[in-house]
């Protein structure tokens, strides 16, 4: 059965489906021989090149589904690559064969926690299209008074230069003095969408902490800068939040699961990035993290 051509490079890892989109737009994109165009469909057995590489078509049930948690340091930034030379949330990732990660979602430079990454591109989609309705929590350190009033308006929805926001839910959770932690809960992933919002009621987030996408949260073992991939239950879990069938082949297996076992066991010790780009182990920061 043929599919859309974006969809099938993003199943393949060549990049998301919107880069795709551009890349077949910008004459990048070849099926047998010819351009392609938005809107065409291929089928196993075409031959399909980005960028003239040949491209290695799978069915979805050929490809494996993997899912990697990342605990993303502050400092660290949603990008495969800088021009600046900073460090980026994949410089620590495990290799893969003839596939890649991709991030699904995003976490500016001063935000920390919970990142996933997936090798299916469709998966990736979904988790990140606003129709899937995906709550994301976060841990927020807010230096000012929320009042009940404003608490309300939050709960209610902001006007912001992109459109409405709201928190689906709020809840104080501790600190003292001027410096109140919160956990907030959205169902949506714009730029910077939890400060903003706080900065609409007059409020400033010194900290801002992912804890939860969707059905993975993040997990205690897991320090600064570690990853986990998660094994087939977890997976389909996901998998079957945004309504897609569990793959085979799923899990962890072999290395992969002692990896994993050992890590669960004796996890290993945060590393945070250093402003020269630099790489150096510290411990979790005391008495902050939720």
């Amino acid at each position: 059965m043929s599919e859309k051509l974006q969809k099938v490079l993003a199943r393949a890892g060549v990049g998301s489906r919107r880069h795709m989109e551009v890349a077949i737009s910008e004459g990048r994109v070849s099926v047998n021989g010819r351009l392609a165009e938005l809107g065409d469909r291929v089928e196993v057995g075409d031959q399909v090149r980005v960028d003239g590489r040949l491209v290695t078509l799978l069915t979805e049930e050929e490809q494996r589904r993997r899912v990697l948690v990342y605990y993303k340091p502050e400092g660290e930034i949603c990008t495969r690559s800088d021009p600046e030379g900073r460090p980026t949330v994949f410089d620590h990732l495990p290799p893969v064969h003839q596939e890649r990660w991709i991030l699904v979602g995003r976490l500016d430079v001063n935000s920390s926690g919970l990142l996933l990454f997936t090798t299916d591109g469709e998966l990736a989609n979904r988790l990140m299209h606003p129709s899937s309705h995906i709550e994301r929590e976060y841990a927020v350190r807010v230096l000012g008074e929320l009042d009940e009033g404003k608490r309300q308006q939050l709960l209610d929805g902001l006007v912001l230069d992109d459109g409405l926001a709201k928190f689906e839910r709020l809840s104080l959770v501790g600190g003292e003095g001027v410096n109140k932690w919160f956990q907030v809960v959205i169902c949506e992933g714009r730029n910077r969408e939890v400060r903003r919002m706080f900065e609409a009621v007059g409020l400033k987030v010194s900290r801002l902490i992912r804890i939860r996408y969707g059905t993975v949260t993040l997990p205690k073992q897991l320090k600064t800068g570690r990853w986990l991939e998660l094994d087939a239950p977890q997976i389909d879990e996901i998998s079957q939040q945004v309504e897609l069938k569990p793959r085979r082949g799923t899990g962890l297996y072999g290395l992969q699961k002692r990896r994993t076992e050992r890590m669960l066991a004796k996890p290993l010790p945060a590393r945070l990035p250093r402003q020269d780009g630099r790489q150096r182990r510290d411990r979790e920061p005391g008495g902050e993290e939720i």
